[in-house]
């Protein structure tokens, strides 16, 4: 998906499986390549800001109850990631442009799924549990 798009929280609820919200939000970067540069500081700041500290993240965070793309039956586990499905830039930040901080370009992920959005690389994905069954493992049972 080109990273031009405008992708919103009300659009990605509406797909029903976490491999199409993934697939929705993928940005076909390349690891090793800086989003921030240089400027990378500017980035921490706004991670800093007040209003983002106390009424963005944790208002996201609270309305994805700790689900990883706001999957049901995916949990977190550990520390959430707020990211951006549209991109932000140095920009953004400096301008305090309204995209950093509303609600509908943010969701929680894990730090692999994020990963995996900023990469395409879905090798990294936490795959979906095997359904288990009695005996299953025992071709002998059946």
């Amino acid at each position: 998906m080109s990273t031009k798009m405008n992708r919103t929280y009300s659009e990605l609820i509406k797909l029903k499986t976490f491999e199409e919200r993934f697939k929705y939000l993928k940005l076909d970067g390349k690891v090793g390549k800086e989003t921030f540069g240089y400027d990378r500081i500017l980035n921490q700041m706004l991670y800093k800001d007040p209003v983002w500290r106390k009424e963005t993240r944790p208002a996201v965070i609270k309305r994805d109850a700790g689900k990883d793309l706001g999957c049901l039956d995916r949990d977190i586990g550990g520390r959430v990631i707020v990211h951006h499905m549209n991109p932000i830039t140095v920009d953004d930040i400096l301008r305090r442009d309204p995209k950093v901080f509303d609600l509908e370009n943010l969701i929680s992920t894990a730090q692999l799924t994020h990963n995996a959005i900023h990469y395409s690389d879905e090798s990294i994905l936490i795959k979906d549990p095997i359904e288990r069954k009695p005996n299953d493992t025992c071709p002998w049972k059946k």
